[in-house]
């Protein structure tokens, strides 16, 4: 029996079924006679697919069509398992033999698939219970396939295939298939943590949907309803979580014969079949009808979707075209993301200097403010110090000048008592001890004033020293400037507030006055009044021209503080860039010392080079003339023992031929004597 024969089988059983269905209300006969027509039909199809499965090789080389053809009706469940296995090239793997050492090992992904395994197919019998061995089983071919891939490593949604092919075949069958899948089908490209396939998946299809769907494509730009919120899953798992179990498998059918293709096909179909009612929805709407409503309009069967599906037209070279296209979009895109990351670099490292430039413009600006502040209160020291001094001065010059008109009444007295030795006495002796105590008083304030003297001039000395340990005389002279200008504007606004003030005081003067004035008004005439008033509205004006005037004196004064600010920081930048002069210019120095040092160094190395080669070389010529040595005392070693055998052979001739050798012997003897000695 031939497959094309099997094939035209197969089809007439299907028209023989369809033709037994139409007719089955019309007599019992007919209905017997469809129940046996159906099980010839099973019948055809197990033969059919056994003699597939006998003849894979051939009937996959020459029959390609008639096999998609019977793969788009339906694998047979017990059939399942070998023809997956077959689509796939899957059978006689090395890694098979693998697998139970791939169990033995520990996988970094082995929490995360634990969480998720509860989350796989929990209505179905096989994974439902917890550490059943559907749970076992589907752990342990992740964690392989974890280990053997560590790139993808787990990815959720992969555990969804895992447990399809758990349900039709064993662990490490599914295993081999599986990692044929993830090589050979696109998916573990889908699976890697950037997802570059499915973002690819996802443009495709978006523009499938523009092309064939244009107002649906609307709709969904309308309500920023985006591909990926609903199709992503139908690609991360084969529809396995969008649809029910069987319908699903035979979509999975056709996945392992033709690839992702059927995905785009059966995606397409389902948004053509609920057009209409996705485009009265919003986004909340569209996201129900995709969870509650589509998953249930395939549970009598999924021949409608397949049909449908592969009503839907799909270029493959269209499709290589978008995959170049979203390549160039991508690698577009990570262009600019690089140039975007390398600006915001830019702008962190700016930003950066930016704030280093303002902390030391701040450290700057303080330094600056203490050493006004300092120079402030060494100024105002330095004048109370003066002031002490002038009045210490003053009281030492006045008790000089009292002491000398003391010294003066003395003499005086003196000279009056001269003449008057012999006579009584004039002046009473109270009047000597007042002039004594006045004269011990005045000492005394001299000498006061001599240690007050002594203190102001050591106190002028402790000051000229701290003086001189401050910054050098540029800076001094500098700050000198800027506090002299601040002293001089300070000056100028004071004598502006001082004339504001009299002009104040005058114009008060004027307005008591004018009161004065003003009390008699209703006694005077009209005219009077009126000359008031006017009078009044000069005040005003005058009133209002004075606070004017002070306005602008404040102004002024504002104006002359934020020009002593400017000539502040001006000064500040001035000295941080005599400063990073001063630094460049040392780092120049530095580093023509550190060239000077690198090529005494490079000179030092070379002579100690040469010193080793010429150590090296005597080394040499002492080894060889040791050599030399050596093989002289060998040639003299060896001639002594040709001189020594020479003697005993000399001994034997002697003794042999009864003659007197004696004298032989000493000849011998003689010649061995100086060839030791040598």
């Amino acid at each position: 029996m031939s497959l094309s024969w099997l094939l035209e089988t197969d089809s007439k059983s299907l028209r023989s079924m369809n033709g037994s269905r139409r007719n089955s209300g019309s007599s019992l006969v007919s209905s017997s006679s469809a129940s046996s027509n159906l099980s010839h039909l099973e019948e055809d199809t197990w033969i059919l697919w056994g003699r597939i499965v006998n003849e894979w090789e051939e009937v996959r080389k020459k029959k390609e069509k008639q096999l998609k053809d019977l793969v788009r009706k339906g694998i047979p469940h017990h059939f399942r398992a070998i023809v997956w296995q077959l689509l796939c090239n899957a059978q006689n793997m090395p890694i098979k033999d693998q697998y139970s050492e791939l169990l033995k090992m520990t996988s970094p992904c082995e929490k995360l698939i634990r969480r998720d395994i509860a989350r796989t197919y929990p209505e179905h019998e096989f994974f439902k219970e917890k550490d059943s061995l559907g749970q076992e089983v589907l752990f342990n071919v992740m964690k392989a396939y974890s280990l053997v891939d560590r790139e993808v490593g787990y990815c959720q949604g992969s555990a969804f295939i895992v447990g399809l092919l758990l349900m039709q075949m064993p662990e490490e069958e599914a295993f081999c298939v599986f990692v044929k899948l993830m090589q050979d089908y696109r998916l573990r490209e889908l699976f890697k943590p950037s997802m570059a396939e499915l973002g690819l998946c996802m443009y495709q299809f978006e523009s499938m949907i523009q092309e064939q769907l244009p107002e649906l494509h609307v709709h969904f730009q309308a309500q920023s309803f985006h591909t990926s919120m609903y199709a992503s899953s139908w690609f991360l798992t084969i529809f396995l979580t969008s649809f029910p179990l069987p319908v699903a498998t035979r979509i999975f059918d056709i996945f392992m014969c033709e690839g992702l293709e059927i995905v785009f096909r059966v995606g397409l179909a389902i948004l053509q079949m609920n057009q209409a009612e996705l485009i009265q929805l919003d986004m909340e709407g569209m996201l129900q009808h995709f969870q509650r409503v589509i998953p249930h309009q395939f549970d009598s069967g999924p021949d409608k979707v397949i049909q449908a599906a592969y009503q839907v037209k799909y270029n493959a070279k269209k499709m290589k075209k978008l995959e170049k296209d979203y390549t160039t979009i991508k690698t577009k895109e990570m262009e600019e993301q690089v140039e975007i990351k390398r600006l915001r670099t830019e702008n962190r490292l700016l930003k950066q200097r930016i704030d280093t430039l303002e902390k030391e413009s701040a450290s700057l600006a303080d330094r600056l403010i203490q050493g006004q502040v300092t120079r402030a209160q060494e100024a105002e020291e330095n004048y109370l110090v003066k002031r002490e001094l002038a009045t210490v001065k003053q009281q030492c010059e006045e008790a000089t000048a009292q002491l000398e008109q003391a010294k003066k009444t003395i003499r005086q007295l003196q000279q009056q008592q001269q003449p008057q030795a012999k006579g009584p006495p004039r002046f009473s002796e109270e009047s000597v001890l007042q002039l004594e105590k006045e004269l011990v008083q005045a000492r005394l304030k001299e000498a006061e004033s001599q240690c007050a003297l002594k203190e102001m001039q050591d106190k002028i000395l402790d000051m000229e020293k701290r003086n001189s340990s401050l910054p050098d005389d540029t800076n001094v002279a500098r700050l000198q400037e800027e506090l002299i200008g601040v002293k001089l504007r300070e000056a100028e606004a004071l004598t502006g507030l001082k004339e504001l003030r009299q002009q104040v005081r005058d114009l008060e003067e004027h307005w008591q006055r004018h009161l004065a004035r003003t009390a008699s008004r209703w006694k005077d005439s009209p005219k009077k009044n009126t000359l008031s008033e006017l009078q009044d509205e000069l005040m005003s004006v005058r009133l209002r021209e004075a606070e004017v005037q002070a306005e602008l004196r404040e102004t002024r004064q504002r104006l002359l503080e934020m020009e002593t600010q400017n000539q502040i920081h001006s000064n500040q930048l001035r000295r941080a860039e005599q400063e990073s002069r001063c630094l460049q210019d040392r780092v120049q120095t530095l580093t023509t010392q550190n060239k000077d040092l690198h090529v005494q160094l490079q000179a030092i190395k070379r002579r100690q080079a040469e010193i080793e080669c010429k150590s090296k070389e005597d080394v040499m010529a002492v080894r060889l003339r040791e050599a030399d040595n050596i093989a002289a005392m060998a040639e003299l070693q060896q001639q002594i023992s040709e001189l020594e055998i020479q003697k005993e052979e000399g001994k034997v001739q002697g003794q042999l031929n009864h003659t007197d050798s004696s004298q032989y012997i000493r000849d011998l003897k003689d010649q061995i004597a100086e060839l030791k000695q040598e």
